[in-house]
């Protein structure tokens, strides 16, 4: 009798540091509500702005480590810049080497997470990367833009994931 109860006894203390939710990094500990302005960006991309920061934002709420607020009641404030925006030859037509068949887009976002509270405080920095291919048809813009959505998605994951657990 007295082994089991010390056998039950060593089994549940070793649950006893876990936490339900995500593993926020401990420095944004305090933090439990965001803000997302609408992005920047230092590309000429139509509407690129918008996309970016509704990718975020979907990002945001599907993680669901932070909720997402009004910037009065937001503890911080998520900044989006879009940098750059890259296409490179993936492969290439085998009658002509400088004619492309499939492109890969790179996307590149910085952020920063200021505290609303101390206006000149940053959180938290950095930036998210993001990738997308697409094949060249005869409407490559139209190929553009659709390749955009993806490459920022997976930008805007690697943002929130870092805030969220750190990663």
């Amino acid at each position: 009798m007295r082994s089991t109860l010390l056998l039950a006894a060593c089994l549940l203390s070793s649950c006893a540091g876990y936490r339900f939710g995500g593993n926020k990094p401990d420095h944004l500990d305090e933090v439990q509500t965001i803000h997302v302005p609408l992005a920047s960006s230092r590309v000429i991309f139509p509407r690129v702005e918008a996309i970016t920061t509704n990718t975020t934002i979907d990002a945001l709420v599907n993680d669901g480590t932070y909720r997402l607020v009004h910037p009065g009641q937001a503890d911080a404030t998520l900044v989006l810049t879009l940098e750059e925006l890259n296409y490179e030859q993936v492969r290439s037509s085998t009658v002509d080497v400088l004619r492309s068949e499939e492109l890969q887009l790179e996307v590149l976002v910085s952020y920063k997470l200021i505290d609303r509270k101390r206006p000149g405080v940053i959180l938290d920095e950095g930036e998210g990367r993001g990738f997308s291919r697409l094949f060249v048809d005869d409407n490559l813009q139209t190929a553009r833009v659709n390749a955009l959505p993806d490459a920022l998605d997976r930008a805007s994951k690697s943002i929130i994931a870092r805030l969220a657990d750190g990663i």
